[in-house]
């Protein structure tokens, strides 16, 4: 699809509307989270015909942002991705507790894939498609990493949204995509079985298997075992750089989702060229 836009103009749009979706990612991350612990908190009271607890409105949109130490709600001006932080740097208005750089870099994040994503694929379906899934990527990574949850909420829209993908805009590699998320979902859930009767420890969570279906999905069955060395590898340095600042975190359990995260931006941005190598580097 041609862009009605001067040229000159798509790469600030696009790093401006990233920054915006970046911001609401920034919401999904702080609150997703606290909303499901609500509903399984609110489950178990069910299942244990336990009195159901009161609790105010809680969702993506309500109540209104403010500090999470003060509690004071944040201004509008106060609101605008990366330029708010910058400007209070990096502190509340109001008690001049500190912001966490998470909420800038997700910003940035944001703002970095849709340019990419626009370089890319210039304005078009493809692009709307391929934003949001590196978006929703995005989330995973960062709540997988403060919290190792990946929840299916994420997970699995994902998965469907690559299916659908491939069917509307790409119909020819849909069976790819349906043996991607098949075999994406198998691969780490042998992994995980073998893994466990062999040491009797729980390898990684189910999450990881969903993810990587949904990855799967995405860029087809072929992409699958470079995705997999990329994350595996990103991994087990991320690993041993923390143990190495830390011995006592030897033996702890690290979040995988990220790394598999990072590999799928990488395979939806440049995989074909970084299959090319792969399979050069093979032979």
């Amino acid at each position: 699809m041609p862009s009605p836009l001067p040229p000159w103009l798509v790469g600030p749009i696009a790093m401006l509307l990233g920054l915006s979706l970046g911001s609401f990612v920034n919401v999904v991350i702080t609150r997703l989270p606290v909303m499901l612990m609500r509903q399984w908190r609110s489950e178990a009271r069910e299942a244990l015909s336990l009195e159901a607890e009161s609790a105010p409105l809680f969702n993506l949109v309500r109540p209104d942002s403010m500090c999470p130490s003060c509690e004071s709600p944040i201004a509008w001006r106060h609101k605008l991705p990366l330029v708010s932080w910058l400007m209070l740097r990096g502190r509340c208005a109001d008690c001049q507790a500190r912001i966490s750089p998470q909420y800038p870099l997700v910003e940035l994040l944001g703002g970095l894939l849709a340019l990419a994503v626009v370089l890319l694929h210039g304005v078009s379906w493809e692009t709307a498609f391929l934003l949001g899934a590196c978006l929703t990527l995005l989330a995973l990574a960062v709540i997988d990493l403060r919290l190792q949850l990946l929840p299916d909420i994420l997970t699995l829209p994902l998965l469907w949204a690559g299916l659908f993908y491939h069917w509307l805009l790409v119909p020819l590699a849909l069976p790819d995509a349906v043996l991607g998320a098949m075999l994406g979902y198998l691969v780490l859930w042998g992994f995980h079985g073998v893994f466990h009767l062999a040491t009797g420890k729980q390898g990684m969570g189910q999450g990881d298997f969903k993810l990587l279906a949904a990855l799967g999905a995405w860029l087809g069955w072929t992409y699958l075992p470079l995705l997999l060395l990329i994350a595996a590898a990103s991994g087990t340095l991320y690993g041993m750089a923390i143990q190495a600042r830390d011995p006592r975190q030897r033996g702890q359990a690290i979040a995988f989702g990220p790394w598999l995260a990072m590999a799928g931006w990488l395979m939806l941005m440049a995989g074909e060229p970084l299959m090319a190598w792969y399979l050069q580097w093979m032979n």
